[in-house]
This record gives C-alpha cells, sequence and structure tokens, in this order.
C-alpha cells in the first residue's frame, strides 16, 4: 500500500461526473468538497467503459463511483484499494461479494437522496394527476377552450401505494400526507411498528396493486425484484391508476408497461429509470402522451449534490483514520483479515 505521496488518501472519481464540454456535472459540488479536503489526493480516473478495469483504479485507496461498474475483474489482484464509496443509495453497479472478498468496504449516501427522491415521486404525483404535460400542450396551441378534455385527478381519499417501504418510501409517505390520500406499502422486511406509526398500512403486493391510485415503485433491484412489476401485475391495477417508477429501471418490464400504457389500461406513468440507460430515442414508451419521463436525474438538486458529497467525504476520511465508517453495505467485510489489516495500517499513518 505505497502512496503517490506519504500521508495522502488518493481517491480515484470516475469520470462520468464530467460533461461533455469539459465541466462538472451533476455531483460536482461533491468532487469540488473532496478536493478542497487537506489530505486527500483527488483523480479522476481514465476513460472507461461501463466497467472499471483493474489498471483504472490502480494505486487509490478509495473510489468516488457514479455509474460504471465494479466487478470481480476490476478488483482482481488490487491489494491496495479500501473503500468504493457511491454517489447514491442503488448500488446494483458494485460486486458486493467481490469487495468483500478484496477487503473493500462499500457506502453509500442514504441520507442525500431521501428527502429529493420523496420529492421526485411526489412531482410525479402532482403532474400526473393534474396533467400537467397535456394542459401545457394544449396551452401552448392555442386550445384554451380544450381545457376540459385535460381534466385533472383529485387526491383526497386517493390511495397512495408504496413497494418498499425503505427511507425515500417512507419520505414519500410523510410528504404526502397533507393532501388527504390514503397510504399503503408491501415490504416484506418493513417494521410493523414503523409503518404503524406513520400511517401506513402494510398489505400484499397484488392488494397494493388492485386498491392504490398511485403506484410508487420504490424497492431494491435485486435477482428476485427484477421485473417486479410484470404483465400480470399491471393488469391488476385500476385503469384511472398510474404508475411512479423511480428506484431502478429493470424493476419494471417496460415492454409490458408501454402496451399497458398504450391500450390504456393503465392512466399514465411517471418514469425516472429505465431498463436500459440512456434510454433509447426511438423506444416507442417515448412516444406516448400518456407517460412522463426523466433522465434519471430529477433528483439531481443542489441540495442533494451537497449532502452526497459531504457523505461521502465522511466515508473517506472515516477509513483514512482507520475507522470503519457509515452506510456501510458489506458490513461482514470489517471481519475479514484483509479490511483489518488496512484499516490498522491507515491508522498508524494518522498516528505518525
Amino acid at each position: 500500500m505505497t502512496a503517490s505521496e506519504p500521508g495522502l488518501f488518493r481517491v480515484g472519481v470516475t469520470r462520468d461526473f464530467i460533461r461533455s464540454n469539459g465541466e462538472l456535472g451533476f455531483g460536482g459540488a461533491g468532487v469540488r468538497l473532496l478536493e478542497q479536503t487537506p489530505g486527500i489526493e483527488v483523480t479522476f480516473l481514465p476513460e472507461h467503459g461501463r466497467e472499471l478495469r483493474p489498471e483504472d483504479i490502480a494505486g487509490f485507496d478509495a473510489l468516488g463511483v457514479l455509474g460504471p461498474r465494479v466487478t470481480p475483474a476490476t478488483l482482481k489482484g488490487n491489494g491496495r484499494l479500501a473503500l468504493v464509496a457511491r454517489f447514491g443509495v442503488g448500488y446494483d453497479n458494485i460486486d458486493i461479494p467481490a469487495c468483500t472478498a478484496a477487503g473493500v468496504v462499500l457506502t453509500i449516501t442514504p441520507e442525500a437522496v431521501q428527502r429529493p427522491m420523496a420529492v421526485v415521486n411526489l412531482t410525479f404525483i402532482l403532474a400526473l394527476a393534474g396533467r400537467l404535460l397535456e394542459q401545457d400542450k394544449l396551452t401552448r396551441e392555442g386550445r384554451w377552450a380544450d381545457k376540459q378534455d385535460a381534466r385533472g385527478t383529485g387526491l383526497v381519499d386517493k390511495t397512495l401505494g408504496t413497494i418498499g417501504f425503505g427511507r425515500i418510501a417512507q419520505e414519500t409517505h410523510t410528504i404526502a400526507r397533507p393532501l388527504g390520500m390514503r397510504h399503503v406499502a408491501h415490504d416484506p422486511y418493513a417494521d410493523p411498528a414503523v409503518a404503524k406509526s406513520a400511517g401506513v398500512e402494510l398489505i400484499d403486493l397484488e392488494t397494493l396493486l388492485r386498491e392504490s391510485d398511485f403506484v410508487v415503485v420504490a424497492a431494491a433491484l435485486t435477482p428476485e425484484t427484477h421485473h417486479l412489476i410484470n404483465a400480470e401485475r399491471l393488469a391488476l391495477m385500476k385503469p384511472t391508476a398510474f404508475l411512479i417508477s423511480t428506484a431502478r429501471g429493470p424493476l419494471v418490464d417496460q415492454t409490458a408497461l408501454y402496451e399497458a400504457l398504450r391500450e390504456r389500461r393503465i392512466a399514465g406513468a411517471g418514469m425516472d429509470v429505465f431498463e436500459q440507460e440512456p434510454v433509447d430515442p426511438d423506444d416507442p414508451i417515448l412516444q406516448l402522451e400518456n407517460v412522463i419521463v426523466t433522465p434519471h436525474g430529477l433528483c439531481w438538486t443542489d441540495e442533494c449534490e451537497r449532502i452526497m458529497g459531504e457523505s461521502v467525504l465522511r466515508s473517506i476520511q472515516a477509513v483514512a483514520a482507520g475507522r470503519m465508517p457509515e452506510h456501510v453495505v458489506n458490513r461482514d467485510v470489517g471481519e475479514t483479515a484483509k479490511m483489518r489489516e488496512k484499516l490498522r495500517r491507515y491508522g498508524e499513518r494518522m498516528e505518525r
């Protein structure tokens, strides 16, 4: 574990933080925060594809990662890397067992996206209920007299259902509470006491789909939840209901969703995520008028960027000081001999 300069903790940042014009894009505030912190040397990784290569990450103590994949091949032969700090809450692009086997801790930034993502969900609820895009279009086309053709849906006594009851889903229910809706959720891992205190009824998935007027997909993507929302489950929804997909695209069978929207078997959808990203501009789902689409970036606000950068910095500072950080995904890595040895070395270096 040799350093490029004694005492410096070297952090490699993935290049998808850099826009095509060379400027820092989303997450830029977090990268700048790292660059301004003494004792940390920040370097952007070389050009990379969808998967980081061993040579891309050689010589770094930590990685700050957005989209590229970290796989067993990425970590092969690397004895120095100690931390993969994911800017965000999803980690389906990171191979967790490979990190643990290599003595690499994986952290995420849940506190940064909890409120911004809940606001995203609420934004879609309000825009879909108010038929905002249709109202905008007819106004621009001078069809003032046609506004009754885009009459919206009231929210009082409607049912908001979240598939998942983690931080983001809980926050979604919290900020939607004043709208006067019924609140339900499906999550086999949810704490009933937490749900009860939040005024959220835990029900089975099929009942949630049948009874909800707004279905928010807020689950983690795992092999078990891939295409959790498929043709059969979409068929359970009311023809007046809306689906909101903001977690991970593959949770929803996009072909099945397209058919349900095209045939008006559900009223509409809000999509911030897609099965393939970036989404193909020729994807037929983009041609539908009853779907609102955004480029997996609606939560990227100045607030989100600031909190995310602060969270990643805390993870880096903890590991650089020889401590386990907060928000660790692979908690068992702390028991491995490789991780303990790395933390010991960092701690001794801090004491010198």
